[in-house]
């Protein structure tokens, strides 16, 4: 009996990308699974339902009938607590779920039995690069970010030579070297600004230097384990944010990028530096969804603090949601293969990718390879 892998149209707020593209439909189809997908699920990344049916997905009328009977389900964000009594229990739920976010969703989970897959949990190994989705959708978000700075900025970006004279180029900073800071400044370099990269790991010097920026070193090293950096003291922040208040007098716009999934953002740029900042500063700050980089910032909301533009934008990625969900989309068609064999479900709890990843753990009595 073939797999039922069932998708409804995403429900949250501002939300337009989708799991599954008629690329990725396609794929799953041939592999023997038959896909149920709510009407609309795509529109708001600009995949027509047409396409989808033309991918072999039978369309339904509601989220309902989407979930009704699927022993996969998959999502970028986490359904709605009213659907997941829509979810059999034993069912497969993939998507960036955050479970420990929200108590009641992980309560939800438990309740039905699911074998949840949040994807932000995924290791980060070569082996998962093709499955790591929030690479791929930080990505997006640092090329985003860039261009609402650039936007609110009441500067050109690049140097010109005008009969007017000459407008120097603007100088823009990027505080944090992961994906979506490097995105950050590989566009802020494309718009010809004047761009540094800071990040408190060391091994990102070169990375930032690569695409031609210039690496802001403050004389704090906090290299850490698994690619993220380590918890600073007490004198190293202070030390940090001494030279980092002297410099932001003379940056245009910030953009700033440093997060730690599942744990809140840094605080990296204090009241007193936004004080210290220049009338018609920017600062875009792209980890407002856990809290923010800077003190001032206000999630989902752009605000002036004495003269500096403070952005704290939400679910960046969405803002490109179709690029973003074709990258999404096949994060999830490579993760989900690592369920099927045979035509049927299988879980393989000595791949370390399923037994890292599957929340709350690796199911009770089952002999697997340490997570």
């Amino acid at each position: 009996m073939a797999i039922t892998i069932g998708v409804a149209r995403e429900r949250a707020q501002g939300e337009r990308r989708v799991a599954v593209t008629p690329e990725t439909c396609r794929k799953l189809v041939a592999a023997g699974a038959r896909v149920q997908l709510e009407r609309g699920s795509g529109d708001g990344a600009y995949f027509a339902d047409a396409d989808y049916a033309a991918a072999g997905a039978q369309l339904v009328d509601d989220s309902t009938a989407a979930l009704d009977g699927a022993d996969i389900v998959l999502c970028v964000q986490a359904p709605a607590l009213s659907q997941f009594d829509t979810l059999r229990t034993g069912a497969v739920l993939v998507g960036i779920l955050q479970p420990e976010a929200d108590p009641e969703r992980g309560e939800a989970i438990r309740a039905r039995g699911l074998h949840a897959f949040p994807l932000e949990r995924l290791p980060r190994t070569t082996r998962a690069q093709s499955m790591d989705v929030l690479s791929s959708q930080a990505g997006m978000a640092g090329y985003k970010a860039v261009l609402i700075g650039a936007q609110l900025a009441p500067r050109f970006f690049p140097m010109l030579t005008t009969a007017a004279g000459t407008i120097r180029p603007s100088k823009v900073l990027v505080i944090g070297a992961g994906v979506a800071g490097l995105q950050a400044i590989a566009t802020a370099r494309r718009l010809g600004a004047q761009v540094e990269g800071f990040d408190v790991r060391p091994e990102t010097r070169e990375q930032i230097e690569s695409l031609g920026a210039r690496f802001l070193d403050l004389g704090v090293s906090a290299a850490g384990e698994g690619g993220y950096a380590r918890a600073l003291t007490d004198e190293e922040r202070a030390e940090q944010q001494r030279r980092l208040a002297e410099h932001l007098r003379g940056i245009d716009v910030v953009v700033c990028t440093a997060a730690v999934p599942g744990r809140p953002a840094p605080k990296i740029i204090t009241d007193a530096m936004v004080a210290g900042m220049k009338p018609g500063s920017v600062i875009v700050d792209l980890a407002a969804e856990t809290g923010g980089n800077c003190a001032a910032t206000r999630p989902g909301h752009t605000h002036d603090v004495s003269g500096v533009t403070v952005a704290g934008p939400l679910d960046l990625a969405s803002l490109g949601a179709q690029h973003a969900s074709e990258m999404y989309a096949r994060n999830v068609l490579n993760f989900v293969q690592l369920l099927l064999a045979d035509g049927g479900l299988a879980f393989d709890w000595n791949d370390e990718l399923l037994a890292r990843t599957v929340w709350p753990g690796v199911p009770a009595g089952v002999d697997a390879a340490p997570a």
